[in-house]
């Protein structure tokens, strides 16, 4: 069935059908509450972070290459680092020019792997919204294709996927987690359930983006900091995204850095997976009893990206 966005599960199923041959399709992990101190809980994590370029990015990033004409001049986007990676991992496969536009927030770990896949970078402003502005005008000049990390239906369809799939492994979940930034992959999984199982948003205290569009009734300007300011801090949810969210997000919870950093330290110790602050919000909102489940309650915790040089393997 195809949605009035043009965002539905039909729509979503033949991407994930075109990408397939492309993506990872990344495993579940089985926990209980009780392994991390909270009341016993069946919890679902899935480990989005194992994707191509570290992040469920390149989901969309390859739905964007393979749904569009590419033009000779290639493709240029702006990010935080992981839709960067994402695009520049996706280019390289596919034998396309692409430039990263990033702000100078974005982490090592994440403009290291840009430089690796063989894209031409260009770090500057403090912002998304900064490398964004830079990357409209390099399109402008170049006639480069723009490849946005959230508002963009391409982009959208191919962050749905990440729904598909999760249901297809756990097909009885009632709530699904999911970190929030400008919303491409909040936007597509609920697009995906549409309203089937609960889709709850997760984010950063320091980056309320869609907390404010929603009081507001439309996409407004939000704070842009925090810990995760590299992922989850775009200052404003993206247009085609927020009508998905208003109708189909049961809910958003605000967590805080120190909540982020505790789940990421836990998350190593319990299941040794090394997540990023962004990915981590989701499972924060647990921890610190931002969301609460009804006893019983099938959560499924998205681990969006592992982008980050935390843990240091140079030490026994």
């Amino acid at each position: 069935m195809t949605s009035t966005s043009g965002i539905g599960r039909d729509d979503i199923s033949a991407v994930a059908a075109l990408i397939c041959p492309h993506i990872r399709r990344t495993p579940m992990v089985a926990a209980d509450g009780a392994d991390f101190g909270l009341p016993p809980l069946p919890l679902c994590f899935k480990l989005e972070m194992l994707q191509h370029s570290g992040s469920f990015k390149a989901r969309g990033a390859f739905a964007n290459l393979l749904l569009r004409d590419i033009p000779e001049a290639g493709v240029v986007a702006a990010s935080g680092g992981n839709h960067g990676a994402a695009v520049a991992y996706a280019a390289m496969r596919r034998g396309v020019r692409a430039k990263i536009f990033v702000p100078t927030i974005s982490s090592p770990a994440k403009t290291q792997r840009i430089r690796d896949y063989g894209a031409d970078i260009a770090v500057g402003g403090d912002r998304y919204a900064d490398a964004l502005a830079a990357s409209e005008a390099w399109a402008g000049q170049s006639g480069a294709l723009q490849i946005h990390a959230f508002d963009q239906r391409e982009t959208l369809l191919g962050q749905g996927t990440v729904g598909a799939e999760l249901e297809s492994q756990m097909p009885d979940l009632d709530t699904v987690l999911v970190s929030v930034g400008g919303g491409g992959l909040i936007g597509g999984i609920a697009a995906w359930y549409a309203g089937r199982s609960r889709v709850v948003g997760v984010e950063p205290e320091a980056a309320p983006t869609l907390t404010r569009a929603l009081a507001a009734g439309r996409p407004v300007d939000a704070e842009a900091g925090g810990i995760a300011a590299d992922s989850l801090a775009p200052r404003r949810i993206g247009e085609q995204v927020f009508p998905i969210a208003q109708q189909h997000v049961e809910r958003v919870v605000l967590v805080s850095d120190e909540a982020i950093r505790r789940a990421q330290e836990m998350l190593w110790s319990v299941l040794r997976v090394v997540v990023e602050p962004g990915g981590a919000a989701p499972f924060a909102s647990l921890l610190s009893r931002r969301y609460v489940p009804a006893p019983n309650e099938r959560v499924g915790v998205v681990l969006s990206g592992g982008n980050t040089t935390a843990v240091d393997f140079g030490r026994p």
